[in-house]
């Protein structure tokens, strides 16, 4: 196993952060609507950690794949993508079957990392040279 080199590690933490985040702000509007009970945090935690692990999983994937000649590193990009999307898929279908999930709580969080990514540019605005 590849040991995560620092963007890796990094761009990963940003986007968990930025998961948290938004994982509060979805709690509260489940708790302003009356519409918060255990199963919304429990599908929260689902949703926020598949989203996560989704993520690092895609980063060391591509770490690993810079490593490999061209055509070896397509195919191990596809093979990744096609796996981790059945591993969203499954989160999604035990967030739907399970009794102790929301199911609404579980898909949410699978777009915060989308969301992050978009937002990265305005966060990490390099500042400028007033010279």
């Amino acid at each position: 196993m590849q040991k995560p080199d620092k963007a890796v590690l990094g761009n990963t933490a940003y986007i968990a952060a930025f998961t948290v985040i938004l994982s509060v702000m979805m709690e509260a509007v489940f708790l302003m609507i009356g519409k918060w009970d255990w199963f919304v945090l429990f599908g929260n935690l689902l949703g926020a950690a598949a989203a996560v692990g989704n993520f690092f999983i895609m980063g060391m994937t591509v770490q690993k794949a810079v490593t490999k000649e061209q055509k070896e590193a397509r195919d191990l990009i596809r093979l990744s993508q096609a796996l981790r999307l059945l591993g969203l898929v499954v989160i999604g279908v035990l967030g739907a079957a399970l009794p102790c999930f929301n199911i609404l709580a579980v898909l949410i969080p699978l777009f915060f990392p989308r969301i992050a990514i978009m937002l990265y540019p305005l966060v990490h605005r390099k500042e400028e040279d007033p010279s």
